[in-house]
């Protein structure tokens, strides 16, 4: 069932944006980062941990058996990304794949599971290497499966 609830638009222009382009086109279009095929991406939407409002974000596509990766990376700074209190809070989360869309749970992976998945997500984004070395917290890694 997908989440119900009033849509608030990133602040951010370039996150606003590519969900807009990416949800028009039913994931047709804007499904990439950076203009590289490479790197594919989906959009997540959550429920907003204060506002209570669904959020929309595109993230890395991570995916291994039907479970996705969002990877908490936000570039390396030393704080999370502002969805990782929406997921923290409210686990149950929409994933559009291109012009598939599915609800999820989400749980932070650890120990060796998370190693595993670190793996899989530096093998598919290589600048998360970089972006874990630039910050002292451990990136999270949350898994999502569905509902």
């Amino acid at each position: 069932m997908a989440l119900q609830g009033e849509y608030e638009p990133s602040q951010w222009d370039w996150v606003r944006n590519q969900v807009e382009e990416f949800e028009s086109s039913n994931g047709e279009r804007a499904n990439i980062l950076q203009g590289k095929p490479e790197w594919p991406i989906v959009v997540i939407t959550s429920v907003g941990s204060k506002s209570g409002k669904l959020r929309k974000n595109p993230v890395m596509r991570v995916e291994h058996d039907g479970v996705y990766a969002a990877v908490a990376s936000k570039g390396g700074t030393p704080e999370n990304p502002a969805w990782y209190d929406n997921f923290l809070n409210n686990p149950e989360v929409d994933l559009q794949d291109k012009g598939e869309k599915h609800t999820y749970r989400a749980r932070i992976a650890e120990g060796d599971e998370r190693a595993a998945w670190w793996e899989r997500a530096v093998a598919q984004y290589s600048p998360y290497a970089e972006y874990q070395e630039k910050t002292d917290r451990e990136i999270p890694v949350f898994l999502l499966e569905r509902v």
